[in-house]
């Protein structure tokens, strides 16, 4: 396999994040390549090199003669104000943002790419401890973890502090106490029956049903998760209507309250291919604002039909030799991602008129062979590769599925019986949810084979839980 080979399968299968990085670096290693939004860069004129030359032959103390007029205004313009920049503290407990009143205070410490770990810790130096109260507040964020529970036991927490600190499990629970009422409302829980009740204490105390949901919490969590709701309102002695009003209130509470802060990266996606319906035909285009422009410098390429084989010419040659095959590579890349593209439009028009239940079955082979390409190639190019339509993002991959058999013969696609199954689950009675082994009958009668097992594996991959956990109060 050549270089040339190899660079070209580089550049089909990289991601368009990825390939603007590639592209980065080959124009920072490689002269002879620039973007086409740069002005091109023309020879030097020989009246050009004769300005320049009698600037160079002008005497030093010309060249560095200050300016007559060195008096500066009493203020100087500038583009931006004070309060532009610096938020305004309000004398009280809050900062002011002039109309933005949704605007929180504590997103600066809580914000995207913060740690649930990290923002525990600011407020534990806000809050007046001791320090023998601040090592044991510690080593409790210390053990909590992503989702805001506490993974250790308080006679764990003492035992690791005993080498500084000789502290009882009573003073380590005496300061979970306070961590508890930390930011975000429920973290420090020991289990999930806690961490309800500890966001329960922070409503107000004229919240309707709160006396209820903690009772409920308190003593017959176990029959909620259960979904017996029966036996619920014969504990609480409450009616439907009232158990409804209370589940209500316990299921607005987070049962993670970690989740909400992760200090994970976020994944930006950039679609390679639009796709839009215009005048009755799908078009599908690349997509402008992700496609490198790139072209030869052609001040530098004339450079290299100079006579001489000196090594700085050699070099220069090189590096066009190397430019005109990226560029060759790259066109390749753009030419293969369009074709299976369109391709693929072509097969899944349905799909993009009528929704998931009309996806046909594809598989890599059927693109290959209508494109007389390798299967390698087709899975290379629509990997990490994304398309933009009137229904939304999708990977280029998410247009290939498996298909089931029909009972007159024909192929359904994997992707339509998971709509399938989702629209039957929508519209069931959630008092009396459908199990497996229903919803594959009523797929029966509509003609498509599919056992109760392949019903539940496409449940599962689409998190629907089962009809059991389903249940609910009507």
């Amino acid at each position: 396999m050549t270089p040339q080979l190899q660079q070209a399968i580089r550049l089909l299968q990289l991601s368009s994040l990825d390939l603007q990085a590639e592209v980065q670096a080959i124009l920072d290693s490689n002269l002879m390549l620039e973007r086409s939004d740069e002005p091109q860069e023309l020879p030097v004129q020989p009246e050009v090199l004769a300005a320049q030359a009698a600037a160079d032959a002008r005497p030093e103390t010309e060249l560095n003669a200050a300016p007559t007029d060195t008096t500066l205004p009493d203020e100087l313009p500038v583009d931006s104000g004070w309060e532009d920049i610096y938020e305004s503290y309000d004398g009280e407990t809050r900062y002011s943002r002039g109309e933005d009143e949704d605007w929180d205070p504590y997103e600066r410490y809580a914000g995207a790419g913060e740690s649930l770990r990290d923002y525990l810790y600011w407020q534990m130096r806000l809050t007046p401890f001791t320090d023998r109260d601040m090592a044991i507040a510690t080593a409790i964020i210390d053990a909590i973890d992503e989702s805001g529970y506490l993974t250790l036991s308080l006679a764990d927490i003492s035992q690791g502090l005993r080498d500084e600190f000789a502290v009882t499990p009573a003073e380590v629970e005496a300061v979970l106490k306070r961590v508890q009422h930390f930011d975000p409302q429920g973290v420090g829980a020991r289990n999930p029956a806690e961490c309800l009740l500890l966001q329960l204490e922070a409503l107000p105390v004229d919240t309707p049903w709160l006396a209820e949901a903690r009772l409920l919490v308190e003593q017959h969590l176990e029959l909620l998760a259960n979904h017996d709701f029966s036996a619920l309102m014969r504990r609480l002695k409450v009616s439907r209507e009232a158990l409804q009003r209370i589940v209500s209130l316990i299921q607005s509470l987070n049962p993670h309250p970690g989740a909400r802060l992760s200090n994970d990266t976020p994944q930006y996606v950039v679609p390679d291919v639009v796709v839009y319906h215009q005048r009755n035909v799908w078009r599908v285009e690349l997509n402008p604002e992700n496609t490198p422009k790139l072209r030869i410098n052609a001040r530098y390429a004339a450079l290299t039909r100079r006579a001489g084989k000196n090594g700085d010419i050699a070099c220069l040659r090189n590096h066009l030799q190397e430019a005109r095959w990226f560029l060759k590579s790259l066109q390749n890349r753009n030419e293969t991602l369009l074709k299976v593209a369109t391709c693929i439009v072509e097969r899944q028009r349905e799909f993009l008129e009528q929704g998931d239940e009309h996806m046909k079955p594809l598989i890599l082979r059927d693109v290959a062979e209508e494109l007389s390409m390798h299967e390698s190639t087709i899975s290379r190019v629509t990997t990490q590769k994304y398309m933009l339509t009137p229904r939304g993002l999708y990977e280029l991959k998410y247009f290939f599925s498996s298909h089931v058999g029909t009972s007159d013969g024909g192929e359904c696609s994997s992707t339509a019986i998971r709509a399938m199954i989702r629209k039957l689950i929508q519209a069931e009675d959630p008092g009396k949810p459908l199990s497996d082994d229903k919803i594959a009958k009523l797929l029966e009668a509509e003609g498509i084979q599919v056992a109760r097992r392949t019903v539940a594996k496409y449940r599962e991959a689409m998190t629907i839980p089962a009809s059991s956990d389903r249940k609910r109060l009507v």
